[in-house]
Parts: structure tokens; sequence; C-alpha cells
């Protein structure tokens, strides 16, 4: 049997119900209006909001339809067609001309791409045998149909939709939708609102500016867009293709192509809109994009006035010295900043510099008048943007600023605060270190994971997936008492777990090889609201990581039988005597689900105990 049909449970199971959730393109297309009354209005507009051409077709001549269709039709802004006085059978009478005209119309006219039905016959009341004709009429042309209040002669549904708006009233891209599959639409309404009402302000025009960014990115190609856009390939898909902004790109040199450019800039536009606040993306201007594809310095907040200007550095003497904070902010969850950091960040900065992991709620933390920079370490880039915050960190301080150099988790901990120390001190400065929560040891904890625990995990070690430059590192061997934790390695995942479980060594690994029913979890912005874990073993990770779609940075790998330690009932017998003989029946009875064995689970979310934090 192939090894496809062995794992096939391993795949969700489908559950019916849902829809298929799609925006469609409509320009140039007509969409066909069944009714003259106010939802018929409404259907017009969302219609001609998104390009399409409308016609509307109802009984009764224009006078009888509702005020906006009449003002729409009088702007030419949609075509009233009379059902009256469309050409039927010359027999028929009463609902069989009706029905014979509405057949004409579709046979006479191209480009009829969806009909929604408002209304079903004169006087507006419903008429289930008449909305049955129609319907089959229309789907013996293979055109959708929406039937309102009769959800079995519908081919697709209406969500609450909601478009986003400039300050000045003009639209932006950004929409969403949300639909209840017909179990309850005002509460759809609600739903909508909710989450509208929580996302920061001006996400639309955040949209719209990276759109722009990514159409500066390819223009500045000197061949025929289509050239080079093949040329560079996947690399320059969003939905779907490309799941993590991550993926390693090659550094910036004189002799890259022009498809090597532009992959490298529209990889930096991903990276951005990963990790820059959503309020910063809203507020960049022509030259900070311009700036960004060109790799050069961008600032989060203009430098605030200052009513005690430092003196110049050329100065004999300094009103107050400088001095740096390097600075840990912990996994991300503001409520797990230090008192030091919070401080640091709230009453001491007159300037932070931010690596790009930090995430927006703790740089929201930072006063208004404090200006912040977020370092563009951006797959190919990562070398130089580094250079460039201790460059500019220590020319801060040497105007008498106190910078603070804000890193993520904790800074020692793959954070790269040695160099960092070692740089500032070599021009002048003793930087205090502030501590922060690792995500070595938090992550784990918001996933449920302990990295020891009795009868399970006696040890654990903390490496990285990647080492510098993107080379690759040697990992530790196999230990079954001991839990393995792995930073910045998800996007090379596949090479990961292949350094892991070969049986050849090569060099990548530092002892035996790890069994392929070993449990492991990838933990995606640990502590966050939007955290997800995947859980699963050496053997199926990387299809489990595929089936999720795209990723969310920053992951990190847990890998070890304390994965599966506190699941459920609990599992603290692994390094009993006769433990490792039951690790197939342990791996089976941890991911059963009601499906019965599966090959992964997928978690979202942090535990509602947080809510309150």
């Amino acid at each position: 049997m192939p090894e496809e049909m062995k794992n096939a449970a391993a795949y969700p199971t489908p559950q019916g119900g849902a829809s298929l959730v799609l925006a469609f393109r409509l320009q140039s297309h007509i969409t066909l209006i069944l009714g003259s009354g106010t939802l018929a209005a409404s259907r017009a507009y969302s219609a001609l909001d998104a390009d399409s051409k409308v016609f509307i077709l109802a009984t009764g001549g224009l006078s009888g339809a509702c005020e906006e269709i009449q003002w729409r039709a009088s702007r030419d802004q949609v075509t009233f067609v009379d059902w009256d006085a469309l050409p039927g059978s010359s027999t028929a009478t009463g609902e069989e001309k009706l029905i014979g005209g509405f057949e004409s119309l579709l046979s006479s006219i191209e480009g009829i791409r969806l009909v929604c039905m408002t209304e079903t016959l004169t006087g507006h009341q419903p008429n289930r045998a008449f909305a049955e004709k129609v319907y089959h009429v229309c789907r013996g042309h293979n055109i959708p149909v929406n039937t309102t209040d009769m959800p079995d002669l519908c081919d697709f549904t209406f969500t609450s939709t909601q478009r986003f708006e400039n300050e000045d009233g003009s639209s932006t891209p950004l929409q969403i939708g949300v639909t209840t599959n017909g179990q309850g639409c005002r509460l759809a309404g609600r739903i909508k609102r909710d989450i509208v009402s929580r996302l920061p302000k001006g996400v639309g025009a955040a949209v719209q500016n990276v759109g722009r960014m990514r159409a500066l990115a390819k223009a500045k190609a000197i061949k025929k867009p289509e050239e080079v856009l093949e040329e560079a390939g996947d690399e320059l898909e969003e939905n779907g293709r490309v799941l993590t902004p991550n993926r390693p790109v090659p550094s910036r040199s004189n002799s890259e192509t022009e498809a090597e450019s532009v992959r490298r800039r529209i990889k930096w536009v991903a990276q951005i809109s990963e990790y820059w606040p959503i309020s910063k993306l809203a507020q960049m201007s022509d030259v900070e994009m311009e700036e960004v594809l060109a790799g050069d310095s961008t600032t989060l907040r203009p430098s605030p006035e200052r009513s005690d200007p430092i003196p110049s550095i050329h100065s004999i003497t300094l009103a107050r010295p400088g001095k740096i904070l390097l600075v840990g902010s912990g996994p991300g969850h503001p409520s797990l900043l230090t008192i030091a950091t919070h401080t640091a960040l709230t009453k001491m900065a007159d300037l932070v510099l931010s690596d790009k992991l930090v995430p927006a709620a703790v740089l929201a933390l930072i006063p208004q008048t404090v200006q912040v920079r977020i370092a563009k370490k951006f797959p190919g880039n990562a070398e130089g943007a580094q250079m460039e915050m201790m460059e500019a960190t220590v020319e801060a301080a040497q105007r008498g600023l106190t910078v603070v150099r804000l890193k993520q988790g904790d800074p020692v901990v793959y954070g790269r605060a040695g160099e960092e120390v070692l740089y500032f001190r070599a021009h002048g400065f003793e930087p205090v270190v502030i501590p922060g929560v690792s995500s070595a040891l938090a992550a784990p904890t918001f996933a449920g994971i302990p990295v020891t625990q009795r009868g399970v995990a006696e040890s654990f070690m903390v490496c990285t997936g990647v080492g510098r430059k993107g080379k690759e590192v040697q990992l530790p061997g196999y230990e079954r008492a001991r839990t393995l934790v792995i930073l910045m390695g998800v996007a090379r995942l596949p090479k990961v777990i292949e350094a892991l479980t070969a049986e050849s060594q090569g060099g990548r690994r530092d002892g035996a090889a790890y069994p392929l029913h070993t449990p492991i979890a990838i933990i995606e912005r640990a502590s966050m609201p939007d955290q997800r874990v995947i859980s699963s073993t050496l053997k199926d990770v990387v299809r489990a990581l595929d089936s999720v779609g795209e990723q969310r940075p920053p992951g990190m790998m847990i890998i070890g039988w304390a994965v599966l330690a506190l699941w459920a009932k609990g599992d603290v017998s692994v390094l009993d005597e006769d433990g490792e003989s039951t690790d197939e029946q342990r791996v089976q009875g941890w991911l059963s689900g009601r499906d019965g064995a599966k090959a992964w689970r997928i978690s979202e979310g942090l535990d509602s105990g947080w809510e309150g934090f």
C-alpha cells in the first residue's frame, strides 16, 4: 500500500456544512438583480463597488422601483429592464410569460455571471413555485443564483461585509466578511462589528501601502515585469504557495539578477507585513517605502523635539552622558515584561532601537514622545541591519541619549547580545543588560509542555536551527530523558528533521538518531492571541506544517517525550523500566481523536485563563 494511503487518517475529515468563501472579481461582468426594492438596491451597491455592471430586472417599470434604484438608473450606474416588456412565448400568460422573457434575457445578454433574486414576483411577496422556475432557468445557463430567504435555492450567499476607509473617506482594498452559513444573519453582523472594533486604526491604509510597496518592488526591474516575475517564481506568491516570510533568500550583492533583486525586495515587503506594527504600515510615506526596498534606515516614529538639546559630540563636554540599555522584552505578551524592562521603555528611553520580532503590543507601551526604529533583519540583509543598529545605538549615545536596544525574549539567548556588548564597549559605552523571559522556557509553558518533568524529562537543551549567516549547525543526538528546544529553525524544518533522524549523521548531528515516532511540537507566536501549536511526530511534522497553510513566525520546536507529558490525563511513565516498549501505543493514544489515530493535532489561541492579563 502506498505511504500516502497508510497515512490517510492523518488528514482532517470534512464535516460539511461550511461555505467555500471566495472573493469574486467582477470587472466588466454583469450581476443581474431580480427586484427593485431596498434589498435590491443594497445588492446593486455591493456589485458596483466590485466593479461589476448591474442590470435590474423588475415588473412595474422604473417608477415602481425604490428611490435609490431610480437615482442610480438616472445616472447610468445601473441598467433597468422592465420584465413586463420582455418578449416571452406568444401563447404564454402570467408567470409563464415572465419565465419565457427571463430565459430570453439570459440568452441575449453575454457576461451575466451572478443572479440575485431579491423579489420573486409583483407585490414583493415570496412565491416559492415561481422562484424555483427562475432558479432552474439559471442553472440551465450555468449561472449561480442567490434567492432571498430560500437557502435551498441559493448557490451562493452574501457575507456580512465591511470595507475599510481612509480618514478622508476614500476606500481601501481591505474587506472582511463573516458568514454563519444561514444560522444567524443578524449575529453575523454583530460578529463583524466586534472584529472591526478590535482591529487597529488605519488597518485599511496599511493594506493599501503594502500593495503600493509590492508594486514599487516589481516596477524597478528593467526587463518587462512579466519576464522578471516568471524568473522570480514562487517567492512572489503570498496566498498559500510561499508559506513563510522567513524562507532564506540570497544576500544582496552587486551581481544579483533582476529576478533575485525582485525576489529579495518582495521578501522584505513580506517581512514588514509580518512584523511591523499596523500603525507604522498605515503611516508610511513614499520615501520610507523606497528606503525599505533599498535596505536603508526607516524610523517608526519621528524624532521628538527636545526642550534641552544635547550638545554636539564635538563639544568639549556633554550636558549628560549617554547610556545604552540592552533589554529583553520576553516572548511577546506585554504582561511578561519585567519591571526593569517596563521602566526602561516607559520612563528612561530617549530612543528605542527594536528588533523586528518585538510585537506591536509591547511597542505600544512606549510613550509617543520617544523615537522608535525597527531593525530590518530581513533574509539576505541580516548582517547589514545588525551593524546598522549597533552604529545607530553608539551614535545616539554619543549625543547623550539614553538608548534602549530592545530584543525579543532574553538578549543573551540567541539574541546576539554578546557581540553588541563588545561593540558598545569598544566605542566607550558599557551597556546595562536587562534580562527578559526567554521564549525557550515561556513558549513551551504556554503550549502546556514542561521542558522538565519527573518520569519524562530529566534535562533540556536549547540550540538554534540555523547558524551564523544561515549556515547549518550541528544538532545534538537523541537522549530519551532530554527535551530539545530548537529556536529559529522552522523555516528549515525538512533539513532539521533530516539531520535529527538520518542514520548517517554526516557531521550534522552529534549522537544517536532520533526515532521517527519521537513527539515534536512547533509553537508559533507563543504567548500572543494568535498562538498556534502543531503537535506531531518527527515522521509527520513536515506534512503537518504544510497542511496548516501560512506559517506564523516566530516559531520554535520542542522535541522529546515532554511534549505529551501533560496532555489530557498525562503520561509520566516514559522513563519507567518498560516505557520504551510501549512508545508506539503511547504516541497513538496521544494523537487519537474522534476519527481515531491521527498524525498531528493543531491547537489555536491562548488558554482562556490569560484573558484577564
